[in-house]
């Protein structure tokens, strides 16, 4: 998926999540805005998993409204 100037993220996110805050700073990096939905906060887990069936982890990602996984499939993508 091509990243442009459009581009816009959504990360689920959870307090102390190392690669979560490396997809964050990946994003930034890549200037790409992104919306935090932070579990806990801003969010619950039966949300995540209504977004995300199965999901196990954090963080989830979405690029442009598609769902594209976690760290390693965002650093595939934009990296």
């Amino acid at each position: 998926m091509p990243t442009n100037l459009n581009s816009k993220a959504v990360l689920w996110s959870q307090e102390n999540c190392l690669a979560c805050n490396k997809a964050k700073n990946l994003l930034e990096i890549k200037g790409i805005p992104y919306e935090i939905k932070m579990l806990g906060e801003n969010a619950t887990k039966q949300e995540l998993t209504e977004a995300v069936p199965g999901a196990r982890s954090v963080p989830q990602i979405f690029l442009n409204g598609e769902y594209i996984g976690g760290l390693v499939e965002l650093r595939k993508i934009i990296g």
